[in-house]
């Protein structure tokens, strides 16, 4: 493929590290650094490091591997967990192209924004699931494009919505832009999809695929409830379907190993990654250190298999939550709301009946008045607008007081409904 015409200019225009393109030849032992500026590690004060971990076992780290750790090192970063990230994507994916590239971030949002930037051209358009992840929208409305929602249910996002908003463009252009551009990369959240909870069955990625191949779009495939799937059977995701090297998929330990480690790893076509790269090494120079070797130790130690069966544990986590979340809403909000029970994941969006149509003054009023959160659907729209939804997570709160806080929830919505009512005179 020719990626070039996906590229922003700013992306062209980003010139490849001088000082950090030789940093694969400075680790090598025979070489002589007169290169860069590399602090000498004699005067750090850190000598070695262990963790314990819940299950009462201490990983002690390589000493070597520890001080490689606190320097600068490759953009891409540290080659042991690269290397046993690569592998996993080997194992789960099986992707059909084995010439892709991979480079940890310090966590997908960073390596998502970055893909944004990389293909934001100003005045093109952006397909984007509607609705969408509040982190990606809160990005991309400040870049100089336009954000083109297509429509989801039940099944994940429609392909038939997608297909009709291309073949009729610019005339189904919701922006009203008769001389832009057909828009040529999608954003998605396939699985336990953030707001709605709900994932894409495997019927509508192959479609998704055979109409992005049709006209020719780049999926960035935003996949960070992945392994929070709570089906034995994981549905494939896109990147393991990608003949034609279309998926730029992105991964992330935040829900499975630590959200505060910050780590993340993106997947795809070696010229994208690539830009992504020379975006990282002009901006933070590179994933920090300590964080991915402490996710390497743990991973090497595991090993695949053990990294398997702990996904499953979290996986089996969320899914007793969800059940005991989803009696709670079936005892309070019957009749009250309507939602999708999710397959994976950690939210519920909930639609608000009783003629409620904007939920944002009844979460932000009533609901903190109740002392109960949750966040209005506006939040997570491409395009602004008044919605009845709300999404609700169960993944931090205790199972105990779930009952409680869905009581609390329906008594906002009864209240809104009751008000709805009395303003239409009924």
């Amino acid at each position: 493929m020719d990626y070039s015409k996906f590229l922003s200019t700013r992306s062209k225009e980003r010139k490849e590290s001088p000082i950090r393109a030789l940093f694969k030849y400075a680790v090598q032992e025979d070489m002589m650094p007169l290169h860069a500026g590399q602090p000498n590690p004699d005067t750090f004060p850190y000598e070695s490091m262990s963790v314990t971990l819940k299950s009462g076992e201490t990983i002690s780290f390589d000493k070597a591997l520890f001080q490689r750790s606190l320097m600068y090192d490759l953009t891409s970063g540290l080659p042991p967990l690269n290397a046993w990230l690569r592998e996993l994507q080997e194992l789960e994916h099986k992707p059909p192209r084995k010439d892709f590239a991979l480079s940890v971030g310090p966590g997908s949002q960073d390596l998502m924004t970055k893909s944004f930037e990389m293909f934001a051209e100003p005045g093109t358009a952006m397909l984007i699931e509607d609705p969408t992840y509040a982190g990606a929208l809160s990005f991309l409305n400040t870049m100089p494009i336009d954000l083109v929602p297509v429509g989801t249910d039940a099944d994940g996002i429609i392909p038939d919505n997608l297909e009709r908003i291309l073949e009729t463009w610019p005339e189904h252009n919701p922006n009203g832009k008769k001389d832009q551009p057909r828009p040529n990369v999608l954003y998605t959240v396939p699985v336990g999809g953030n707001p709605t909870g709900v994932s894409s069955t495997l019927d509508r990625k192959k479609r998704m695929y055979q109409v992005c191949q049709k006209y020719d779009i780049i999926i960035i495939e935003d996949d960070p409830y992945y392994y929070l799937q709570f089906n034995e059977q994981r549905t494939p995701s896109y990147f393991s379907m990608d003949v034609d090297g279309r998926v730029l998929r992105l991964d992330s330990m935040s829900k499975i190993l630590s959200s505060g480690m910050r780590i993340g790893w993106v997947t795809g076509p070696p010229a994208l990654v690539n830009r992504i790269d020379v975006h990282t090494a002009s901006s933070n120079l590179q994933p920090a250190g300590i964080p991915q070797l402490m996710a390497y130790g743990l991973l090497e130690k595991w090993g695949h298999q053990g990294f398997y069966n702990h996904v499953r544990s979290v996986a089996d986590f969320y899914r007793e939550k969800r059940d005991v979340f989803i009696q709670c809403m079936d005892k309070h909000l019957q009749g009250l709301a309507t939602w999708v029970v999710p397959d994976s994941g950690m939210f519920v969006w909930i639609r608000m009946l009783g003629g409620i149509q904007d939920s944002q003054e009844l979460i932000h009023t009533k609901a903190i008045e109740k002392r109960v959160l949750a966040v209005p659907g506006v939040s997570f729209l491409p395009i602004p607008g008044k919605t009845e939804y709300v999404r609700v997570s169960y993944s931090a709160i205790s199972n105990d007081k779930m009952d409680e806080a869905i009581r609390r929830l329906a008594e906002v919505i009864r209240e809104g409904a009751q008000e709805n009512a009395n303003a239409n005179g009924n």
